[in-house]
């Protein structure tokens, strides 16, 4: 299954690392490639890959490129765990829907 993080919930309120967590959780324990929906990919990577928030993405993709489970701002897919920002409080709560939609699919 891939997990498709909104580009926008990179940026703050998000604890990037909370988003660390999410991102190694989702890929190492439920085997998910995980994958960033952006537009326009390159200041997103250039400021996450210093911090090692590419440790557990794969890659950047176009919105609506890839199906999967969506983590978004807003509801555009079907499959989506909408949310807006990933924190300490939220993240046990994103990866329970993450994996419910998961077995949706």
């Amino acid at each position: 299954m891939t997990l498709i993080i909104r580009d926008q919930l990179i940026n703050p309120p998000t604890w990037f690392a909370s988003f660390r967590d999410l991102t190694l959780y989702c890929n190492i324990f439920l085997h998910d490639a995980v994958v960033i929906e952006s537009d326009d990919p390159d200041p997103y990577y250039r400021w996450m890959r210093p911090r090692g928030g590419m440790d557990f993405v794969e890659d950047f993709v176009r919105p609506g490129a890839e199906d999967g489970v969506h983590l978004d701002i807003e509801s555009n897919f079907p499959r989506t765990v909408i949310t807006d920002r990933i924190a300490p409080e939220n993240v046990h709560r994103l990866i329970a829907k993450i994996q419910f939609c998961r077995g949706l699919g």
